[in-house]
């Protein structure tokens, strides 16, 4: 029993500035600071400048002297990550694997404007992301995020894109030491890619994130500013073996990752099976299994400090020093009763007198906690994952991947469902989760996202056809399922992985599982990040003109499956669900899972046809306002749904485009 000091009661209403602190706190942990009252006193207190400034689309001058983290272009950073973008996801079905059945992920684009744009489908829904950014080592990139710069004015002086307007992805530079800016440009890169990624945590989310010592004190302060007071630990991760030496006679290898939560109180890491081995049952105990246990414990008081006289040998045995039973006299009793304290007939003078048990089946937890040095052995150094790299390709196309086994230990000790990484690179993280799901028959799901970085021309990736770091990553999952595949004796019947070695989306819908006969997802969806759909006069109306109304608003390069896409986006649903088509009246719908949303993107619709979608009863039905054959089509396409709907029509869900 422990000795709690008692509070004393507070004597008066709830103190709502309290709450509401706690609330803004909740929302914006940044924003909630430490000041000195009026007695000298620590409390929590609201930053007012901070707040305003996330509130605002501008920005928001004022200081306040008190315990702040900051650098040049803070406030740029919060703006940076409010800012609303206008850009989709387009689908790329060729060089997708299994397009159509795999619940998989893989976006190409810079990842702060892909996490904005899945704010609405994945807020609070992913419970694990890991993520290992640049390391700031001076030969880095980081991003160049200009969110401020008109698209125009972007264009013409970044020399990101061609005569033709395509971007030559160069949206990022090399942070040297030498540009000034060596630790404000790393800062102003991370910090608004955190906030996001905060958001799209589930409560008992957690996020991973190495990092090694040029930027790991940094990346400490602007975690506990935007996660709040949720760090859960370290892990040191041993690099190589090697002896090397610095210039100061040292000789580092190591470095760590860094764990936070979205809401500490809500997880708890779950790491190796705890061994039984030891439990058994010698007295056939009725309890079962058990072993013997310490019963004392480090604090507790008088009911709690007594002696207990074996009944056989009448000896007395105390506490150890400094210790307390960890039970009082009355539990003793009920202890002795059903035998979870057994007094030995004979014993050495120097054991005590009674045996105490731990029962196995009275252990909640069955694992052992997680322990901050599981990667500190040989197992996982970057020389392991180098040889995995060059297991799936003959040689090493990318440099620093992290090893397989080190993700997938991540992944089991969250036991997460949907899995984010936003700076996937060699798509290590990928790999993890399949070969988990292979091994144990699990359904996790992963997101991959990952910036088209050119690969260096001189380099062997380069010499082989890869010539971004997207074609690495997903050619790396493309191999690692095919080896999967292999590994669980499904052979290669019928073509399976036809092409599978450059793009294909003739895989099948999965791989028989050995595990439990579930299907073992091996594919893949490609997304790539690409500026809206629409024509610019679709966010403008009020600047139609007459000849504008005369005009498609949908860019004349865009498909109905990107404007599906959109649409999915813009409605929060799961980019990886499942997605059929129909034809009615030679018209293609679309169906997601099922009926949930039903759109039509083509031309000439009727009225047959919006009878036939009404008819299907869909939550969500979407279509393009020039889709509508008529003007009869446009005063009875409301009824029509009001008709087939009946009382679970509702207006808001019928959308025009």
């Amino acid at each position: 029993m422990e000795n709690k000091t008692m509070e004393h009661l507070k004597m008066h209403s709830l103190n709502k500035i309290d709450e509401n602190i706690a609330k803004i706190a909740t929302l914006f942990p940044n924003c909630v600071t430490e000041a000195k009252d009026d007695n000298g006193e620590i409390i929590h207190k609201i930053d007012f400048d901070m707040l305003k400034q996330e509130l605002s689309s501008t920005f928001v001058d004022g200081r306040e002297e008190r315990y702040q983290f900051t650098w040049p272009d803070k406030r740029q950073a919060i703006l940076t990550a409010n800012a609303p973008i206008n850009k989709t996801l387009r689908p790329c079905r060729e060089e997708s694997v299994n397009f159509d059945n795999t619940q998989n992920l893989y976006i190409e684009g810079d990842n702060l404007e892909v996490l904005k744009l899945l704010q609405e489908t994945y807020l609070g829904k992913i419970k694990m992301i890991y993520i290992d950014p640049p390391y700031n080592t001076g030969n880095d990139f980081v991003y160049n995020d200009n969110f401020r710069t008109k698209n125009l004015e972007f264009r013409e002086k970044s020399g990101n894109f061609d005569e033709e307007g395509k971007q030559l992805v160069d949206n990022y530079t090399r942070n040297t030491e030498s540009n000034g800016r060596f630790h404000t440009d790393w800062l102003n890169m991370m910090y608004p890619r955190l906030k996001l990624a905060r958001d799209l945590l589930s409560d008992d989310g957690v996020i991973f994130i190495s990092i090694d010592e040029h930027e790991s004190h940094n990346l400490r302060k602007i975690c506990d500013e935007i996660f709040g007071n949720n760090f859960i630990g370290e892990v040191i991760r041993k690099t190589k073996s090697m002896t090397a030496d610095n210039g100061n006679g040292f000789n580092l290898q190591h470095e760590v990752l860094v764990i936070y939560a979205k809401n500490k109180s809500s997880v708890y890491l779950k790491g190796e099976e705890k061994n039984f081995s030891n439990y058994s049952n010698p007295d056939n105990d009725p309890n079962g299994e058990w072993c013997t246990a310490d019963p004392s414990a480090r604090s507790g008081g008088v009911s709690t400090s007594f002696g207990i006289e074996n009944p056989y040998t009448h000896r007395v045995d105390y506490p150890p020093k400094g210790r307390y039973w960890a039970f009082s006299k009355e539990t003793l009793n009920s202890y002795i009763e059903s035998g979870r304290l057994k007094f030995k007939e004979e014993y050495g003078e120097n054991e005590r007198g009674f045996i105490f048990k731990r029962y196995r089946n009275s252990m909640s937890i069955t694992t052992e906690p997680v322990n901050s040095l599981f990667s500190a052995e040989n197992d996982y150094m970057n020389q392991t994952a180098t040889i995995e790299i060059k297991n799936l390709f003959n040689d090493n196309y990318f440099s620093y991947p992290k090893p397989v086994n080190f993700i997938k230990k991540l992944v089991q000790y969250t036991n997460a469902g949907i899995i984010l990484d936003f700076f996937s690179g060699s798509a290590t993280t990928a790999q993890a989760v399949m070969q988990l799901n292979a091994e144990d028959g699990g359904n996790r799901k992963f997101i991959m996202v990952q910036l088209p970085e050119l690969c260096d021309k001189k380099s062997e990736a380069y010499k082989a056809g890869y010539k971004n770091i997207c074609e690495i990553g997903k050619e790396r999952i493309r191999r690692a399922g095919k080896q999967l595949y292999k590994r669980k004796g499904g052979g290669m019947e019928n073509s399976l992985f036809e092409n599978s070695l450059t793009t294909s989306a003739k895989t099948p819908l999965g791989v028989s599982n050995p595990c439990d006969n579930k299907k073992l997802d091996i594919g893949f969806r490609v997304l790539k990040c690409d500026t809206s759909n629409m024509e610019d006069v679709y966010y403008s109306p009020d600047h139609l003109d007459k000849q504008d109304l005369f005009k498609n608003n949908i860019k004349n390069d865009r498909t109905a499956e990107d404007l599906l896409f959109q649409v999915m986006l813009d409605l929060g649903i799961m980019l990886s669900s499942k997605i059929e088509t129909k034809q009615i009246d030679g018209k293609t719908v679309y169906y997601v899972e099922r009926n949930y949303l039903v759109a039509c993107f083509d031309d000439n619709v009727d009225e047959k046809t919006i009878t036939e979608i009404a008819k299907e009863k869909p939550y969500y039905f979407v279509m393009r306002d020039s889709s509508m054959a008529n003007d009869s089509v446009a005063t009875n396409f409301e009824q029509i749904f009001k008709t087939y709907l009946g009382e679970n029509y509702n207006p808001d869900n019928i959308k025009i485009i």
